[in-house]
């Protein structure tokens, strides 16, 4: 049998679904930002001093990852929104709203507890107990 900790952790890794899809988006932004920068760069010069020339099979390569890394961002972009419209579903099925924006902050807006605290304007203890009582409540798919 589950303990309620055991639930809660399932939980948080639900939650947490949306900014882990966000880093990856990141991570494939900075992909292909580094490409486009390297081939705008000089490439390697040569022995003599001279820039390297490209050859028609180096930029039909380039091309294809180009392609490739944006197909893989508009996927990626899909996913995050998918995961983060079925999260904020579910956060809106719980009734108390200091729970909702809790949950909302923490997960959706991948705020610290710090901040969390801050902008609500409750004491971290008030946020925990926020926290645990909407883990509690809260309905995974």
């Amino acid at each position: 049998m589950e303990t309620v900790k055991e639930e809660n952790e399932k939980k948080k890794e639900y939650l947490k679904q949306y900014g882990k899809a966000l880093r990856q988006e990141k991570r494939i932004e900075e992909e292909l930002e580094r490409l486009k920068l390297d081939r705008m760069l000089p490439g390697a010069l040569a022995a003599d001093g001279m820039p390297k020339s490209s050859s028609l099979s180096d930029l039909s390569d380039y091309m294809a990852k180009i392609d490739e890394l944006e197909r893989k961002l508009i996927r990626q972009r899909r996913k995050k929104v998918q995961i983060r419209t079925e999260i904020r579903e579910r956060i809106e099925e719980l009734d108390n709203e200091k729970e909702k924006d809790v949950l909302t902050k923490r997960y959706i807006d991948c705020e610290g507890w710090n901040r969390i605290c801050d902008e609500t304007g409750y004491r971290w203890t008030q946020v925990h107990r926020n926290h645990s009582e909407a883990l509690k409540k809260f309905k995974m798919v």
